[in-house]
């Protein structure tokens, strides 16, 4: 096992100099091993970028721009990535444009501060919701995955939960996510409270941007560092133009006298504030004049892309690997999603007795380069591949390595 291979990838100079091991992504766009890749048009526009200086408001008064173009919203705004989007959207609906409130998070003593989320919808990503003060009422159960035909949630839960103290709802979009979204926003606006939908790997399809916002969602949150391959470190929150302004105010710097104070006005409206709020609990989460001008590149391009091009070429990879490892008499594949709200698709690689999915995965992260695969079917002996962030050079070497440590 972990023995070498005629199989092989070429390796980035950069991490060859700092001496730390590469890993070669089958795994999707993960974050804990870098996303994805940032398109060339968006390192060019860095690049530039970081030749001069900008107002940075200007800058993201640009981005929303085109947030609103590409999504239908009212406005949009660039975060450091899709968690700081969901933190500096519980911020916008607890303090809205109230600067007392924003200079006092996260203590919300004496402010509606609770988010109602389903309780199938909860997962370690609502930690942001937290850190901007709020407190989090989940609803429901987990009914749907015992198999007696009840539901997790009911949407009149979701109202009985809504009362004085209540900021919003949270919404997690995934497949599987119940209640279905135009019936949370259909209760939240009943009750005149917002929904903040966290989206953030789901595009894929490109029409997923506007998809949320035509549903009624008041701030949808998208990751900047995945498909749409901008910088990592990048978000998009898409919504309402009031709640845009309050991430705005909370977000940018503010150690300004008012007598100079211009926010560029489609993204903040000065005389709708009582006047320069402090720095926000936005300021430690900063987006730099590079990453904005790369994340409206890699927009701009990702609108145009031929989808079914891409989701073809990744399905040719999927079947290309499912096939070659199909030989194998330890293991069984099925090449699975790809369709619909599905990303691309994935190879699911069903291991036998003779190995387990656990002892695999660390054998191929302890390659050189490593070999990361997705994992989160390993309690049921399941690899999968995920071809999104592969070339065929690297598919190769995944599928070569997979066998040489069975």
């Amino acid at each position: 096992m972990g023995q070498s291979s005629e199989q092989s990838v070429e390796l980035t100079s950069i991490y060859q100099d700092l001496g730390v091991r590469e890993v070669v992504n089958a795994a999707g766009t993960k974050t804990r091993i870098g996303g994805s890749l940032i398109r060339e048009e968006a390192l060019e526009a860095m690049n530039s970028a970081a030749s001069g200086f900008v107002e940075v408001g200007d800058l993201q008064a640009r981005a929303s721009e085109l947030i609103r173009e590409v999504t239908g919203a009212q406005a949009g705004y660039v975060t450091s990535g899709a968690d700081a989007g969901l933190l500096l959207g519980a911020a916008a609906a607890i303090a809205g444009s109230d600067v007392a409130a924003m200079d006092q998070l996260p203590d919300t003593e004496g402010l509606a501060d609770e988010i109602v989320v389903p309780r199938t919808h909860r997962t370690g990503y609502d930690h942001a919701f937290r850190a901007a003060g709020a407190e989090i009422v989940d609803v429901g159960t987990n009914d749907f995955h015992l198999g007696t035909g009840a539901t997790n949630v009911e949407p009149w839960e979701i109202d009985r939960a809504i009362g004085e103290d209540t900021a919003a709802v949270g919404y997690l979009q995934k497949t599987y996510t119940q209640p279905d979204l135009e019936t949370v926003v259909e209760v939240a606006h009943d009750n005149d409270v917002p929904v903040i939908v966290d989206a953030a790997a789901e595009v894929p399809p490109i029409e997923n941007l506007e998809r949320f916002v035509d549903t009624g969602a008041d701030l949808v949150v998208f990751s900047g560092g995945k498909a749409i391959r901008g910088p990592q470190t990048t978000g998009i929150v898409a919504g309402r133009q009031d709640l845009i302004q309050s991430i705005a105010l909370q977000h940018l710097d503010m150690h300004v006298a008012h007598e100079v104070w211009e926010p560029p006005r489609e993204l903040i409206d000065p005389d709708s504030v009582d006047g320069v709020p402090r720095q926000g609990i936005g300021r430690p989460m900063k987006v730099g004049k590079e990453e904005l001008a790369g994340l409206i590149r890699a927009l701009e391009v990702f609108v145009d892309l031929d989808y079914e091009e891409l989701s073809a070429t990744w399905r040719r990879q999927a079947e290309r690997a499912a096939e070659a490892l199909a030989t194998n008499e330890h293991l069984s594949t099925t090449v699975t999603g790809g369709e619909g709200e599905n990303v691309a698709p994935v190879v699911e690689v069903t291991l036998d007795d003779t190995r387990s999915a656990k002892e695999l995965v660390a054998a191929l992260r302890a390659e050189d380069p490593r070999v990361y695969v997705g994992a989160d079917g390993m309690g049921d002996n399941v690899i999968a591949i995920n071809p999104m962030c592969l070339d065929d050079e690297e598919l190769t070497y995944v599928v070569d390595r997979i066998e040489a440590n069975l």
